[in-house]
């Protein structure tokens, strides 16, 4: 599954007739998850972890922190500590 980035809205995987999609916003050299969205047809394959993994991936390459107010983004960054030193709670 490729996972597409559009620029300065969001990240996205389209499979079998459906989209996934994680929504962010810029500002401030933050990256602020808002959203992460998985249709009941593609649940359980691991899906929403590959979009914010994607999303934390491209904000630690542009330098950005990460700001995850969505519940499924902060609930993975837990789950995965490498990335804690992204994470901004502004």
């Amino acid at each position: 599954m490729d996972v597409e980035h559009r620029p300065g809205q969001g990240f996205h995987i389209d499979l079998d007739g459906h989209r996934a999609v994680l929504d962010y916003t810029l500002g401030d050299g933050r990256m602020r998850i808002t959203h992460t969205g998985v249709p009941t047809e593609l649940r359980g394959r691991g899906i929403a972890g590959q979009l914010v993994r994607a999303a934390f991936d491209h904000a630690r390459a542009q330098g950005l922190r990460v700001v995850p107010q969505c519940e499924y983004a902060a609930a993975w960054l837990e789950r995965h500590p490498g990335y804690a030193d992204l994470a901004d709670q502004a």
